[in-house]
């Protein structure tokens, strides 16, 4: 028997893109899927799009409180054991559920699976960095440096949640960051190595420009976070101090160099105070 899968994808304001994503959902090879729409308080009229929608698509409409919580709404309201994420500007290769779908049954000791992705920006592909690539089983370290786990790539089992919790709504971006460190801690995660995402940049209302100055700042407390959880290896640990070493220097650096000098010296001396804490 085929496991369906629950679709999740929060949106705000992205009426213009968000017709594409939901698309690329509908045309999925793999037919066992709910799709749930979370509308984060939008502006733009997208309800307008659901008024006689399919009937696989469920619409939540709630206030505006984040992408954490648009998710965790959606996690709440999904009726199936696996679960996926797509932003409401990106896009599923027709074949992206049916692929990982059966890898993650071919690989049952796996609670949680990614793919690779092809990144567009104006229309155009654009060639990604070696550190961007995806990877198979311990990402750990890979997920302190950045954050490795593309949203729309992943396909879990609901069990992720009950074991982890959800994404924490503190965090205005950076909440996938926190989220993949809290996982990748414990969990091995499968790669199926092929570009099942199509992902859509380089425009101005994303959250990676929004809050690009600050996204180092959210990034060193998912760390500090993690750090004191009580749960790392002392690899772990050590792997997670010293990258708390390198954001906290570009970001305590910055903080000077742009007058704000009191919040670089308390960044640059912040490993220092963790590291005395964990002595004592």
């Amino acid at each position: 028997m085929e496991k369906s899968v629950s679709i999740i994808i929060p949106t705000y304001n992205r009426r213009n893109y968000l017709q594409k994503a939901v698309d690329s959902v509908l045309a999925q090879a793999y037919p066992c899927f709910e799709l749930i729409i979370v509308d984060d308080g939008s502006e733009d009229n997208t309800s307008e799009l659901f008024e006689n929608c399919d009937s696989a698509i469920i619409y939540i409409k709630q206030e505006n409180k984040g992408p954490a919580a648009a998710r965790n709404r959606g996690i709440q309201a999904a009726q199936h054991e696996l679960i996926a994420f797509l932003d409401s500007d990106d896009r599923f290769s027709e074949n992206k559920l049916e692929r990982q779908v059966r890898a993650m049954q071919e690989e049952p000791t796996y609670l949680i699976s990614h793919t690779q992705e092809t990144w567009y920006r104006n229309g155009r592909i654009l060639n990604q960095k070696k550190k961007h690539n995806k990877n198979n089983g311990d990402i750990f370290k890979q997920s302190l440096q950045l954050c490795a786990v593309g949203m729309s790539t992943v396909l879990m089992y609901r069990e992720i949640f009950e074991r982890y919790g959800l994404f924490d709504e503190n965090y205005p971006c950076c909440e996938d960051y926190e989220f993949w460190l809290r996982v990748s801690a414990e969990q091995k995660f499968l790669l199926v190595d092929e570009p099942l995402t199509l992902k859509d940049g380089g425009r101005n209302d994303q959250i990676s420009t929004v809050y690009r100055v600050g996204m180092d700042k959210y990034r060193i407390q998912a760390i500090m976070k993690i750090l004191t959880s009580g749960g790392l290896t002392r690899e772990q640990k050590d792997a997670a101090m010293a990258e708390l070493e390198r954001k906290c220097k570009i970001y305590g650096t910055g903080c000077i160099k742009h007058g704000r000098t009191e919040e670089g010296k308390y960044y640059l001396s912040l490993p220092a105070t963790v590291r005395s804490q964990q002595i004592a």
